[in-house]
């Protein structure tokens, strides 16, 4: 298993970077994380067994790295950077904003223009 971990992030172009204990500062990202995951799963829905907060948590980092846009890396979600869909999802965007912006212009332009009589 560790060496499967060690080839996905060697493929995935990350580094895997171990933290000492009781650190907040280098624990900081893992804390946040929880601390998401106390405050939007568990403490909202509160769980009756421990199997079903298991699956509620489950659920939600699914949720979190396929469906959740992340403001960290420009609003798309960590599974489109993984697969690195998130220049194809970018420029669609700015082609987006480009096309209602040429949109807002001419409708300014023609509301401007004087009537015919």
């Amino acid at each position: 298993m560790a060496k499967d971990f060690k080839e996905f992030i060697r493929l995935s172009g990350m580094t895997h970077v171990r933290t000492g204990p009781n650190c907040p500062q280098s624990n900081g990202k893992r804390e946040r994380m929880q601390g998401t995951v106390k405050r939007e799963c568990i403490r909202e829905k509160c769980p009756r067994t421990v199997e079903e907060a298991k699956r509620w948590v489950g659920e939600y980092i699914a949720h979190c790295n396929t469906a959740r846009l992340h403001s960290a890396i420009g609003y798309v979600t960590p599974m489109d950077t993984l697969e690195g869909r998130q220049s194809m999802i970018h420029a669609e965007r700015d082609r987006k904003l480009a096309e209602a912006r040429e949109e807002r212009r001419q409708r300014r332009q023609l509301s401007h223009e004087p009537a015919v009589a």
